[in-house]
């Protein structure tokens, strides 16, 4: 079973500490067995802080070198970013690097990787308001304050909060598909389809009676991805002008109606993939991409394998249990 190990030591954010395990730990495979092991590793007791909370203990299971042998070590933030991490956790981290394990931080847990040199040469992110502090104190490292997460393969950074939780579902997703990290997402009540390429600062205006409801005209798309929906459509259902829509769009979702439409798409093609039979050129309809030549190309660019090199590989892992 892939383990999981998420590293407490003093002054780390309680919230980005609950995070992966949470969703992990919401990953099942159909027979009902649990995907992961989740261990939190750190001293036996450890000081955890919030913001606008008097620090607290959080004890601990597992000590820091249980992490040394897990498959993922997730960092969660911590609260003093600027002060040095311990050297036994750098250690740890770099030589659990060596041996790949995927790495990945929550928030200013990125500061503790760029600590230990992973992040050098790579862009990474972090929380908004800490980015012109990593980027400063690790000049090597090109920070992209604007996304949600950077997935760099084995080395993987996210902004705060719920950024977080979409970090953990995109390697859910990766390890075990699209249906599984939809599952997990609807256990933890959290969308699953934000791309790491949308941006970290999302307005969330209150709905008006008087005026359009974006949320109705996001689920309408989810229940038309058959169709060719154009700009023009989803104005429409909207009942705004195409440059309203773009502006409000991004506002509320942090991305364009090109781009979450071809996540959604995407992610829709992926679970039938896993979950039918069908053939790709029905699937590649069914998702919206008209073709199997353009399911094919959107596939090699933003996924990797073709469609059927993915069915085969999870339709393998559905045989095989995790």
């Amino acid at each position: 079973m892939h383990t999981v190990a998420v590293l407490a030591f003093d002054g780390v954010v309680a919230f980005d500490l609950a995070v992966p395990c949470q969703a992990f730990s919401a990953a099942w495979s159909s027979d009902g067995t649990p995907r992961y092991e989740v261990r939190v590793c750190g001293d036996q007791d450890v000081t955890a802080t919030a913001v606008g909370v008097p620090s607290f203990r959080v004890r601990c299971d597992f000590p820091l070198d249980a992490a040394a042998d897990a498959d993922t070590l997730v960092v969660p933030g911590v609260g003093r970013h600027h002060e040095p991490p311990e050297p036994r956790v750098l250690e740890l981290l770099r030589t659990a690097a060596g041996n790949g394990a995927r790495i990945a931080s929550i928030c200013t847990g990125a500061f503790v990787l760029a600590a230990a040199g992973l992040l050098d040469g790579l862009r990474a992110t972090t929380h908004w308001r800490a980015a012109q502090d990593l980027a400063r104190s690790y000049p090597r490292v090109t920070v992209d304050p604007a996304v949600l997460f950077v997935d760099n393969g084995q080395v993987l950074t996210s902004a705060g909060a719920a950024a977080g939780l979409d970090l953990c579902l995109h390697m859910i997703r990766t390890d075990h598909g699209a249906a599984a990290a939809a599952g997990a997402a609807r256990t933890v009540v959290m969308p699953p389809q934000r791309d790491g390429e949308q941006a970290q600062i999302i307005r969330h205006p209150a709905p008006r009676s008087d005026g359009p409801i974006l949320q109705s005209t996001l689920q309408w798309m989810r229940e038309n991805l058959h169709l060719p929906l154009t700009l023009g459509d989803i104005a429409r259902h909207a009942r705004l002008s195409v440059r309203s829509l773009n502006r409000q769009f991004r506002a509320q979702t942090g991305t364009t109606p090109r781009k979450w439409l071809l996540t959604a798409r995407l992610d829709r093609a992926r679970e039938l993939l896993e979950t039918t039979d069908l053939p790709v050129e029905r699937i590649a309809a069914l998702a919206g991409f008209g073709s199997p030549v353009t399911l094919r190309s959107h596939f090699a660019s933003r996924i990797g394998p073709s469609p059927s090199a993915y069915r085969a590989t999870f339709k393998l892992q559905k045989q095989v249990r995790p």
